[in-house]
């Protein structure tokens, strides 16, 4: 669960751990996503017009690829997409000459969804453009963490505080599943303690390990949902990740009774707190669907949280200044 070295050494427009962002940077971000949204849409097309931005997509994805994409697009710039499942890597082509490839072809930024931990850092060394991470393996989904810090903070009527350590003091935070395999998770818990949050991490002991506690100060493991529940503004709800679970044995009627956000648990125990879920959602195992659906969900406004998330990310990425 330790973030990986030497970040520092890749192109600075990189995102590829939120271990990389400072407060600071934080704050330019998520102000830079505010001044995007209030642009008109004929001056916000030009930021990156004729700029040339490459997805590298190893795993599937809907909302991350899709929001990248169409970010990129709505800044102007032209975009393509390279899946394991359509080109040279289904012959065996390596991460490094992919990469390498890309840059030939004119790619000024690469979005990599990966399998494995630390590829976003190994593309990036490699080519020396800036790389963002859209999610390797269990390790981070960086742009995820921020652009659910931008739901939590309008939806806790935050959004017009500074953002600094104190932003989120008081706040609450429990993010219960499969905490062993999320990269949403862990970049989420790593994040939000910074601006002050407290993040209980809850779930049965196969889907969280103790030492998950280890990710960083104001964290805490609880195996009662609903004791968690009741100290929490924000309940964010994770799937299993049933593709990750490998000989790990779960009882899944058991674990719905234990750990299923339903409508009569959130009731008695947080009947204020914002409902998120990064997707994607498996209605009736984790959460249930009337739950998705009511008025506490914040979980389409993390979805278009995401598409202004990734447009500041991107021109961020390529240095753009206005």
């Amino acid at each position: 669960m330790s973030s990986i070295p030497g970040t520092h050494l890749v192109h600075p427009g990189s995102l590829i751990t939120v271990d990389s962002l400072t407060v600071d940077e934080v704050a330019r971000i998520l102000a830079l996503t505010d001044h995007l949204e209030a642009l008109a849409y004929a001056e916000k097309s030009k930021l990156l017009a004729g700029r040339r931005i490459a997805l590298l997509f190893y795993e599937s994805s809907t909302r991350t690829r899709t929001s990248f994409e169409l970010a990129a697009k709505s800044l102007g710039a032209v975009t393509t997409l390279v899946s394991d499942k359509s080109s040279s890597i289904e012959k065996g082509e390596s991460l490094k000459d992919t990469g390498l490839t890309l840059r030939a072809l004119g790619a000024e930024c690469i979005i990599l969804r990966h399998n494995s931990s630390g590829a976003p850092f190994v593309l990036a060394r490699a080519t020396g453009l800036p790389v963002l991470n859209a999610g390797d393996g269990m390790h981070q989904h960086p742009s995820q963490a921020l652009l659910d810090l931008r739901t939590m903070l309008h939806r806790l009527d935050l959004a017009e505080k500074p953002v600094n350590a104190e932003t989120l003091r008081g706040i609450t935070v429990t993010i219960t599943g499969d905490i062993r395999h999320s990269r949403v998770a862990r970049s989420n818990a790593m994040l939000l303690p910074r601006l002050g949050a407290r993040v209980i991490l809850c779930g049965p002991p196969e889907l969280l390990p103790e030492e998950a506690v280890s990710l960083g100060e104001g964290i805490e493991i609880s195996r009662d949902f609903d004791a968690a529940l009741s100290r929490s503004q924000v309940a964010m709800m994770l799937r299993i990740q049933t593709e990750r679970l490998a000989g790990l044995a779960l009882d899944k009627a058991q674990y719905i009774a234990d750990y299923q956000l339903t409508e009569e648990r959130l009731a008695t125990h947080a009947p204020n707190a914002v409902v998120m879920h990064p997707g994607p959602m498996i209605r009736g195992l984790e959460i249930q669907g009337e739950v998705a659906d009511c008025l506490q969900s914040a979980i389409e406004e993390q979805v278009t949280n995401g598409l202004a998330i990734r447009a500041a990310l991107l021109v961020r990425a390529l240095g753009v200044t206005f």
